[in-house]
């Protein structure tokens, strides 16, 4: 059957495809619009297998923290390019990834991505017909839900690095400040860990090798080669653990320091944090 224009832009209109897609799926269903549709979900499907093992760098990172406080949201949608991150399709597709978490509360990636939408179909499957309309790949590449006392949020300017903190033991105190200032230090400074305790035991060990490496190198006797390693793990510690950390803002004070100035027993008890293309 002959395929007339108002067909095309209605299959547009239903699906938000390009004209020629949309002329193209409707002319191998031979006018059948339901037909047609799928015809454009499978597209989606096989660009993003054919750009699955494809780098994505640009994006955009968003984060929600509930009116009472207590709980934060963060996702990152990740494309191939910096114009993509930009067009009014993704960023409403990031904005509803964010509000289905909110609406649902979901526990972690799977689940979201496992989240019904109103047209039956899950956000993963309307991530992957975004991919055939655009034509790159896209991937929420994180999704964290934290719930504590107090979480506080940063994000970046360039909307592609963002933080969420967890506070405990915050007993009143106003944190409006000092937590923001705290998300930009774990944004800032890159922490991998929350305190020495909770380095993950591979990290260690690593270390401790790396700086014995360093220490035979530079000449030290065999026996020393362990305190000296210590002695550099301690540096690595508060290089990298957030409470040992020294406040960006600061330097007379660590984390940990800055945070009993602002309330005895204040303390973190997670951060996420999220950079896309970092």
């Amino acid at each position: 059957m002959a395929i007339t224009a108002a067909d095309v832009n209605k299959l547009r209109q239903m699906t938000g495809a390009g004209m020629m897609d949309c002329k193209k799926a409707l002319t191998e269903a031979d006018g059948d619009f339901e037909q047609a549709v799928d015809i454009l979900r499978k597209q989606g499907q096989k660009v993003a297998a054919k750009r699955a093992d494809n780098v994505v760098s640009e994006g955009l990172v968003l984060v929600h923290v509930s009116p009472d406080g207590t709980n934060g949201k963060i996702v990152g949608l990740a494309c191939e390019t910096e114009p993509v991150s930009k067009v009014e399709s993704f960023q409403n597709l990031a904005t509803n990834i964010m509000s289905q978490a909110v609406a649902g509360n979901a526990p972690d990636k799977e689940a979201l991505l496992a989240t019904p939408q109103a047209d039956g179909r899950t956000l993963a499957e309307h991530i992957t017909e975004l991919i055939g309309k655009i034509g790159e790949k896209l991937e929420l590449i994180a999704y964290e839900n934290v719930t504590a006392d107090v979480v506080s949020s940063y994000v970046h300017s360039n909307n592609k690095r963002g933080v969420l903190v967890a506070f405990t033991g915050v007993n009143g105190a106003d944190l409006s400040e000092v937590g923001r200032d705290i998300a930009m230090q774990v944004a800032a400074m890159k922490p991998i860990a929350v305190d020495k305790g909770d380095v993950d035991a591979a990290t260690i060990e690593r270390e401790i090798e790396v700086g014995k490496e360093l220490a035979r190198n530079e000449g030290k006797a065999e026996a020393m080669l362990e305190k000296i390693a210590l002695g550099r793990l301690n540096k690595f510690y508060k290089e990298s653990t957030l409470l040992n950390q020294e406040f960006i803002k600061d330097g007379s004070l660590t984390i940990s320091q800055l945070l009993d100035k602002t309330q005895k027993g204040l303390t973190v008890k997670t951060f996420k944090h999220i950079a896309i293309g970092a």
